[in-house]
């Protein structure tokens, strides 16, 4: 029943809508709803960057979610929507990055440089970023022609570095200690401790 409903004509277009709904909501906030007041609070770049980057994290981890779906309910018509929301994931990351380098930066790049090099939190999150664009770009089936399986799959593994950092810079960002940074960062291990312990099983039962 799952399947057929994953694989149904309707389900990528709906996918992929309501994977906008994010952008939606910040168009909403800010043509709809400005003419009430300040549309993203006291620190709309704050409000921005932040709503953008928790938006990247959760679609980080929803691509990650998808095999340890498949595994648990047999329904293999997830794959059809890994690569839509790997890129999706990597479409609110440049966004994430581009409101801190234009609205809080405002492109001035030794500053920028600066800022990096000075606030841990910031240089995880561009690490984290600068991963993430190979797999953004190799992620088409010409490039995973062109690479050779083996190789591609290699390199989209380092999104097992990527999640984690990714989280930490989350974590490091928040001031004080905070519960939601711990929730991410559990369902981030709970995530990548199924993958381990499916290859754990896998190599136990290999001939």
């Amino acid at each position: 029943m799952l399947n057929s409903v994953l694989r149904h004509p309707a389900a990528k277009p709906l996918v992929f809508f309501g994977c906008l709904l994010p952008l939606a909501w910040l168009a909403w906030r800010l043509f709809g709803a400005s003419s009430h007041g300040n549309a993203f609070g006291y620190n709309p770049q704050e409000y921005l960057n932040r709503h953008l980057g928790d938006w990247a994290l959760r679609f980080l981890l929803a691509t990650l979610a998808l095999t340890p779906l498949r595994a648990l309910t047999g329904a293999t018509g997830v794959n059809r929507f890994r690569r839509m929301l790997g890129l999706y994931a990597f479409f609110y990351v440049c966004l994430h990055v581009l409101s801190y380098v234009w609205l809080d930066q405002g492109f001035y790049w030794p500053e920028l440089w600066k800022d990096i090099s000075k606030r841990t939190y910031i240089t995880v999150g561009m690490v984290s970023f600068i991963l993430l664009v190979p797999l953004a770009v190799t992620s088409w089936n010409r490039m995973l022609r062109k690479l050779g399986a083996a190789r591609w799959r290699r390199l989209h593994q380092t999104v097992y570095v990527i999640a984690p950092l990714a989280c930490l810079h989350f974590f490091m960002m928040r001031k004080g200690f905070q519960i939601e940074p711990v929730i991410y960062a559990v369902v981030c291990g709970f995530l990548l401790g199924h993958r381990l312990i499916s290859r754990l099983r896998r190599s136990h039962t290999a001939p």
